[in-house]
């Protein structure tokens, strides 16, 4: 943040030193160059107010994205658990079955051995 205000600031005292520059070195009557000094710090003063307001639109535009953004997260994440937690009540009868199956196989394989040996 710091960087943008010295930028801006930079902008600033360059312009008003151009302007002050030009303004000296162009010839003109005392009351053009009343006038147009006049004319110039108002241009000024306007720059400086849209600047400004730019700024605070900006700065209220960053905020609200941020929260934005924050209550996505939230939500994104308060979905993910729910759909872990779904995922895990619709695996946990299967759990059951595959477990009961595989011991059921390894039964088989057991009764197919003693067969076997008594071959």
């Amino acid at each position: 943040m710091a960087n943008g205000k010295s930028l801006i600031l930079g902008i600033m005292v360059g312009g008003a030193v151009s302007a002050t520059a030009t303004l000296l070195s162009t010839p003109s009557s005392g009351r053009d160059f009343r006038y147009r000094a006049k004319e110039q710090s108002m241009e000024w003063k306007s720059m400086l107010e849209n600047i400004k307001l730019d700024g605070l639109r900006l700065k209220k535009q960053i905020s609200e994205t941020s929260k934005e953004g924050a209550a996505l997260i939230k939500e994104l994440t308060q979905e993910m658990k729910r759909s872990v937690e779904e995922w895990k009540g619709t695996v946990e009868p299967h759990r059951e079955n595959i477990h009961e199956y595989l011991e059921q196989i390894e039964s088989s394989l057991k009764d197919l051995e003693t067969k076997l040996k008594k071959e």
